[in-house]
C-alpha cells in the first residue's frame, strides 16, 4: 500500500543531476553561473505624455534611464510647442542613486528652453513610491543671481482592468523671486491637475484621452495676462504613452 503521506504525481520531471561536482565559488562566480547580476546596467526610454491639447498645442514629457539598480543616469524633458515654436520647456540631466527601498535621490542640472529668458539650474531631488503606490517627485533648483525654484509632481495609476488605466496627476512649480524676463513670479507660480484614461494595446504602446486644469498664480498670472494668455484654463488632451 502507498505511504499515507505520498503525493499524487504532478507531472514535473526533475532536471538531470550535474555532470560535475561544483566546488567553492566566489560571489562573482556565483553571479556569472546563475545569471542574477543585479549590478548589470540596463537602459529604458519612456514617453509619459506625447499629446495634443485642444488640437493645437503639442505637449511632451519623457525620460530615459541608463545604469544599474543603485546608480543610473537620467535624462528628462517636458514642455509645449504651439504655432511652430516651443512656448516653454526644460531639459534635465541627473545622476540618480537608490537611498531606500522604492526611493532615489538625484543631483544634476536643468536648462529652460522656449520663450523668455533661458535659465540654467543645479537640481537636487528625491523620487519614489509613497504609501498607496503614489509616484512622487520633488526637486529643488538653484540658479544664478540667487534664483531658486521648486517642482513637485505626484501621480497614481488606477488599474480599472488589465488594459484600462486611469491616471490622476498633479504638478506644482514655485520660485523664490520674481523673474520678469522668464515671466515667472515669486511663490507658487503655476499648478496643473490632470486626469487621463489610457488603453494599453501593449505595455509599450498606449493611446489616451483626458482633461487638464492649469492655473497660474500671483505675478506669474499677471505676466500671462499681459502677454495675452489665459491664467486659468481647462483643456482636453489626446495622446500616446510609449515605452522602449
Amino acid at each position: 500500500m502507498p505511504a499515507a503521506d505520498a503525493q499524487p504525481p504532478s507531472g514535473h520531471v526533475a532536471p538531470p543531476p550535474p555532470q560535475h561536482v561544483m566546488g567553492p565559488m566566489t560571489p562573482a562566480q556565483m553571479i556569472d553561473v546563475m545569471g542574477m547580476d543585479d549590478r548589470a546596467w540596463w537602459g529604458r526610454a519612456v514617453v509619459d505624455r506625447l499629446e495634443y491639447t485642444d488640437g493645437s498645442t503639442l505637449g511632451w514629457s519623457l525620460r530615459t534611464d541608463y545604469g544599474g539598480d543603485v546608480d543610473r543616469v537620467q535624462l528628462r524633458s517636458e514642455g509645449e510647442r504651439a504655432d511652430g515654436r516651443i512656448t516653454h520647456g526644460d531639459v534635465e540631466l541627473s545622476w540618480s542613486r537608490a537611498v531606500a527601498p522604492y526611493w532615489n535621490s538625484a543631483i544634476g542640472v536643468r536648462h529652460d528652453i522656449g520663450e523668455g529668458a533661458d535659465r540654467s539650474w543645479v537640481a537636487f531631488g528625491v523620487q519614489g513610491l509613497a504609501p498607496y503606490w503614489i509616484e512622487v517627485a520633488a526637486t529643488a533648483y538653484v540658479g544664478a543671481h540667487g534664483r531658486t525654484a521648486l517642482r513637485f509632481e505626484a501621480e497614481y495609476e488606477a488599474l480599472l482592468t488589465q488594459r484600462w488605466v486611469l491616471q490622476p496627476r498633479i504638478e506644482l512649480d514655485a520660485y523664490g523671486k520674481d523673474d520678469p524676463a522668464a515671466r515667472t513670479g515669486s511663490g507658487l507660480a503655476d499648478a496643473a491637475l490632470g486626469l487621463r484614461l489610457r488603453y494599453e494595446v501593449t505595455r509599450g504602446f498606449a493611446p489616451y484621452v483626458g482633461v487638464e486644469w492649469a492655473r497660474r498664480f500671483g505675478r506669474s498670472a499677471d505676466y500671462a495676462r499681459a502677454d495675452g494668455d489665459d491664467a486659468d484654463e481647462v483643456r482636453w488632451v489626446a495622446g500616446l504613452r510609449l515605452v522602449f
